[in-house]
């Protein structure tokens, strides 16, 4: 506005400087159009948006540990469920129609972190590339199913959230039609994981470890029109070893499978989610925790898996559709004879209520049973363990 008052001004006292009475009407309709475009911001050019996640609840665990002969019982409970307690508002900043930015911090388990801070270009219809720090298309579950009002049972399956990093990266995908079917592609090259004395992977550094780049990618599938059933491969592969160590060369390949069906079949909603994995580590020697001059070895294999199904009225009163039964197994096999290996196996089930699409009060009981196979000439072997956990938790989408 006051671009065009100090306009209309100079206009004005030139006018009068030359005696005119008269101002011509052009000048009039330049006037109104530069304000107007001053003064109106265009719907859809930037557009500013805070959302988000929260989840908070109880959880009481009695854990029982059985190491040569002697059995030990520990029990616990904690306000605000400590491993899963979560605030994360999200901010979106939409420029034009083209770029989005993406940054989503979050307080955990006494902790403030990144989940992700990208940058979108959506440069046509079936194509978005991305970079920054973001989640990588590995599996399904970690990008699309982990947020707390999403998950259907109070807790992640053991293994698989582990095994998908979040790194710095350029990420391209989209999605096809092919025929009745249609297909997703994601693929994203990141700085990749680092390789750890114990023979364990870290991920998130903004300085690469080496001179080589990880390559991650998803192909997902919907073979039906209705797109009710995705089937999903994925591959990681990369150096992960740190450059002029003896992990030099020391490579990563891994690959997951997931499974995605969403169908009515009357009178119940079926939804069934399932995915695993596989990463396998190049053999490498690793120093001895018991004496530093000394190396041992073992076959870096880590799988994980989970088969889940939830089913939901879709008949009856507002109550009885409002309820969902969720029941899940999983299976988290680490390296044997290194000194974090185990064989785990959990089972878990719940009753949520949904108050709304976003909104949900979980009660989940969880299972997990535990086999140390870590090595025991390194004194890392830890018996067997049973643990049992309920959990009361309420998640929301902001």
């Amino acid at each position: 506005m006051g671009v065009t008052l100090f306009l209309l001004f100079s206009i004005c006292t030139n006018l009068s400087a030359q005696n005119t009475t008269v101002v011509d009407s052009s000048i009039l309709d330049r006037l109104n159009a530069l304000e107007q475009q001053v003064n109106y911001n265009k719907h859809g050019e930037d557009h500013v948006m805070v959302v988000g996640l929260a989840t908070v609840g109880f959880a009481s665990n009695k854990t029982t540990n059985n190491l040569n002969g002697v059995s030990t019982v520990t029990k616990t409970n904690s306000l605000g469920d400590a491993d899963h307690y979560e605030f994360s508002p999200m901010f979106l900043w939409r420029h034009g129609k083209k770029i989005l930015m993406e940054f989503e911090p979050s307080f955990s388990n006494n902790g403030l972190g990144v989940n992700w801070a990208d940058i979108s270009y959506f440069a046509a219809p079936n194509l978005i590339i991305r970079a920054g720090y973001l989640v990588l298309p590995f599996g399904s579950y970690s990008k699309r199913l982990a947020a707390g009002w999403i998950n259907k049972l109070a807790t992640d399956p053991m293994g698989i959230a582990h095994m998908t990093p979040t790194d710095y990266a350029i990420e391209v995908e989209g999605g096809l039609p092919v025929g009745n079917m249609k297909m997703n592609y994601d693929f994203a090259l990141s700085n990749g994981n680092q390789l750890l004395p114990d023979g364990t992977l870290t991920s998130g550094n903004i300085t690469d470890n080496n001179t080589n780049k990880t390559f991650t990618g998803r192909l997902g599938i919907l073979p039906f029109s209705n797109s009710s059933l995705e089937l999903g491969v994925s591959g990681m592969f990369g150096k992960v070893g740190d450059v002029g160590s003896a992990f030099n060369n020391a490579m990563g390949n891994m690959y997951a499978f997931d499974l995605n069906f969403v169908k009515k079949v009357n009178p119940i909603l079926v939804n069934i989610k399932a995915q695993y994995n596989i990463a396998d580590i190049s053999k490498e020697g690793y120093v001895s925790p018991l004496d530093s001059t000394q190396t041992y070895t073992f076959n870096n294999h880590t799988t994980a898996g989970f088969a889940q199904c939830a089913l939901r009225p879709v008949i009856g009163s507002n109550f009885l559709k409002s309820l969902e039964l969720a029941g899940r197994y999983t299976s988290y096999n680490t390296p044997a004879n290194s000194t974090m290996g185990s064989d785990q196996h959990s089972v878990s089930i719940g009753l949520n209520y949904w108050l709304s699409w976003r909104t949900v009060f979980k009660i989940t009981y969880e299972s997990v049973k535990g086999n140390s196979t870590a090595s025991k000439l390194l004194n890392a072997y830890t018996g067997t363990t049973t643990s049992n956990t309920f959990y009361a938790q309420f998640s929301i989408q902001l």
